[in-house]
């Protein structure tokens, strides 16, 4: 068995779950699915958000340089 997750809008909503019900796909709603990342992973995307717009940044090859050279 597999697991979706969907983050539809307000418009979608009730089209997904229409569509769930009217093919008997089993599935539940979960309101607070978006506050289960810790603290410190929030935290982590805020700096990385605040590091792109201030130009904080490497491209893709000086970070595999930097990351991956070791390997």
């Amino acid at each position: 068995m597999k697991t979706y997750l969907l983050y539809p809008n307000g418009d979608q909503e009730k089209m997904i779950a229409d569509f769930l019900e009217a093919n008997n796909i089993s599935f539940f709603e979960d309101d607070d699915a978006g506050e289960q990342l810790p603290q410190h992973v929030i935290d982590g995307i805020k700096r990385g958000q605040e590091d792109g717009k201030a130009g904080r940044t490497i491209t893709l090859e000086e970070f595999r340089k930097k990351h991956l050279s070791n390997r």
